[in-house]
């Protein structure tokens, strides 16, 4: 899709990856509403501030009030990866499926038929590697990245006949307060945000932004033997 004239919102838009995305659209020539939970802390000049919490339907009825022309939808709102799969509070590993799969899954359904009835469009969906890779104590965001990826899926075949086209982001770390407890190298959001919005004016199903993501993605045909040799290995000498 031409990102250029077209009108989108992305969640989370206040730092990180989003303001980063919703920068690169305005540069493009979008018109862009800016979404978090607290509005008052987006500083992008040029967007639309909007109050939203992914996980509060009212909250999105509203946001589907203030911003009925959009075109593009940017689901990138997230928590960072905190809950083990066996040791966390259960009530923590549901969170993070409330904001990774259902918060994501509500904005979809709620702005699909927008995108749909403003002549058709698309949504990205920020995934990550871990939707197709776990790392033991980050379990619970890896899982809900992993449905929200087969989500992603699910819906390109229902939506795509509608005129909304799926997309979903891959990528490992980036530089963020999101990764700040992490040495692995990092890629600044201005790339990532670069090679998201290229994805988008391809309509690429999916963007795979960086050589971490294709390895992973590559492996997936070999199963979890491929993906995990360090496992199987140290499994067969003991």
């Amino acid at each position: 899709m031409q990102i250029r004239g077209a009108t989108a919102l992305v969640t989370g838009a206040n730092r990180g990856l989003g303001r980063a995305v919703a920068a690169e659209l305005l540069a493009r020539g979008a018109r862009v509403y800016a979404a978090a939970r607290r509005p008052e802390t987006v500083d992008l000049p040029g967007a639309t501030a909007v109050p939203l919490d992914i996980t509060d339907p009212a909250s999105i009825e509203t946001a589907v009030a203030t911003a009925g022309d959009i075109t593009l939808l940017v689901n990138n709102a997230g928590s960072p990866p905190r809950a083990d799969l066996l040791s966390a509070e259960v009530d923590a590993i549901r969170g993070e499926f409330e904001t990774h799969l259902f918060g994501t899954l509500a904005m979809t359904r709620a702005f699909a038929p927008v995108i749909e009835a403003n002549g058709g469009g698309g949504v990205l969906n920020v995934l990550s590697v871990l939707s197709w890779y776990s790392v033991a104590d980050k379990g619970a965001y890896g899982a809900a990245k992993a449905a929200a990826w087969s989500m992603t899926n699910a819906l390109r075949v229902q939506l795509a006949p509608r005129g909304v086209w799926m997309m979903g982001l891959h990528v490992g770390f980036i530089d963020t307060d999101m990764a700040a407890d992490t040495d692995e190298p990092k890629l600044p959001p201005d790339e990532v945000a670069r090679i998201a919005a290229d994805g988008i004016e391809r309509n690429d199903p999916e963007i795979v932004v960086d050589d971490v993501s294709r390895n992973v993605q590559a492996g997936l045909a070999g199963g979890v033997r491929a993906l995990y040799p360090w496992f199987w290995q140290s499994a067969e000498l003991s």
